[in-house]
């Protein structure tokens, strides 16, 4: 027996008394209901067609799955010494993997804080490298000049980002207003102020490992927080190229180590000398693959795909749009098909294909490239934060390699105007300017036809 209750809303509760099975239909897709006849007990069922909900049990399914495998990990194998590091990276991993799609349930202010956390931790960990193996113990305020121009490297872009996407609240406190307009400037002052400390802390026995260390600062910031802000930009382009690039790196890293681990024989490269050519490929083919599925999963939902933009009405980020072309399913026909045989693809999809070659052929050499940073001073792992993995600059050496070859690749080929961002630089504008704006549109339209010429 099924009891339908309506309140006009668009969520059905369904009362299912448990003493049989039953399948009903709502909107024509199946929605099967297996029960028990032990059980006895009546139970509240609730269908939503909420897209918001269904991408809360999609990313709940994918964490329940993480962690099941991980204990499943912990039973058939926590007893075997031989593969005691295989455990270890595994269950780590897996959790890393849960922990990523809690942090996406989150929303988008709770993945921007992880990526500052992540950054700000990998500065921590480069810089600490350099004050070990350069002994700069007695270097007169290197730690707090690398954390101060830290702080203004992060200023100068989160600045940047606010005025870029935060216009409506921008428009709606005077203070703001007198910090976007002269971000640029105040920037630019926080660090010559920086640069004159430096120079005020020059000691004479110390001037080459000084500026060794100034070198050091600038290029750390160069690779961590100019890679990081990138990242957050490409969230803002849709929580899909975000997490898909991210994914597939994760993705590579994985079956990668797999192929190697169970296949591997023949080395890939002297900088990595457990790296060899199975796993190299492997996780070619597994990164296919995976990037794939995962493209087609993730076009299906608007709160992926759309653009992230905050609401200055609800004071919220939402990402509600009409999916552009790329986002919606396309016919396609196998170019040498002797019968002319079509398949169904979204055509981000292909767009994945790419990124994920970009993430398997050269992406990983943003790890050759810290395996060769960490020979240079001798040393295994950038830090000991992770067991089995060792740094977070360990685990994202690739992550901001590909966070920049993402970036480049929506400004060349994906992005086009947006008609959000100008009518939020418009809203900054003086209202003269404003007007000037709105009569040149105007004329405009009215050569094109598109607007009535004015009546005589």
């Amino acid at each position: 027996l099924i009891e339908l209750k309506s309140d006009g809303s668009s969520i059905l509760h369904a009362t299912v008394f448990p003493s049989r099975s039953e399948d009903f239909r709502f909107g024509g897709a199946p929605f099967p209901f297996q029960f028990s006849r032990s059980v006895r007990k009546r139970i509240d069922v609730s269908v939503c067609v909420d897209v918001s909900l269904c991408v809360d049990v999609y990313l709940c399914v994918l964490m329940c799955i993480c962690v099941c495998v991980c204990v499943l990990m912990c039973i058939c194998l926590c007893c075997v010494s031989r593969w005691k590091n295989w455990w270890i990276r595994g269950v780590l991993s897996l959790a890393m993997i849960s922990g990523f799609f809690m942090v996406i349930y989150l929303g988008p202010i709770m993945l921007i804080l992880v990526v500052m956390t992540i950054q700000i931790k990998c500065f921590q960990e480069i810089i600490d490298i350099g004050y070990r193996v350069y002994h700069s113990y007695e270097l007169p305020w290197f730690r707090t000049l690398s954390w101060y121009f830290l702080i203004c490297v992060n200023y100068f872009f989160y600045g940047e980002t606010l005025a870029e996407y935060f216009g409506a609240l921008v428009q709606r406190e005077d203070s703001l207003q007198f910090l976007v307009r002269y971000h640029r400037f105040i920037s630019f002052t926080l660090y010559l102020a920086g640069f004159c400390m430096f120079v005020l802390s020059l000691v004479k026995k110390h001037y080459r490992l000084q500026f060794y260390m100034f070198a050091w600062t600038h290029v750390t910031l160069l690779i961590v927080v100019t890679q990081s802000h990138l990242v957050i930009q490409n969230l803002f382009e849709g929580m899909i190229w975000f997490i898909v690039p991210i994914s597939i790196v994760i993705c590579n890293d994985i079956m990668a180590y797999l192929f190697g681990f169970f296949f591997g024989r023949t080395p890939l490269i002297k900088l990595s000398p457990k790296k060899t050519w199975e796993g190299f490929i492997g996780g070619f083919f597994g990164t296919l693959v995976c990037g794939f599925i995962l493209a087609y999963l993730l076009a299906q939902f608007q709160y992926f795909v759309c653009p992230v933009e905050y609401n200055s009405e609800t004071n919220r980020f939402t990402a509600d749009c009409e999916p552009s072309d790329i986002f919606v399913m396309q016919q396609y026909t196998f170019p040498f098909a002797v019968q002319n045989k079509t398949v169904n693809l979204y055509p981000y999809q292909i767009h994945s294909v790419v990124l994920s070659t970009f993430a398997s052929l050269i992406g990983p050499f943003g790890g050759f490239f810290a395996s060769g940073f960490k020979r240079a001073f001798q040393i295994k792992d950038f830090a000991d934060t992770i067991p089995g993995h060792g740094g977070i600059m360990d685990r994202f050496d690739c992550q901001y390699l590909m966070a920049t070859f993402t970036h480049v690749y929506i400004a060349s080929f994906i992005r086009g105007p947006n008609p959000s961002k100008v009518l939020q630089q418009l809203l900054v504008l003086q209202p003269e300017q404003q007007l000037s704006i709105f009569n040149a549109m105007r004329d405009r339209l009215r050569d094109r036809g598109i607007l009535p010429p004015v009546a005589m």
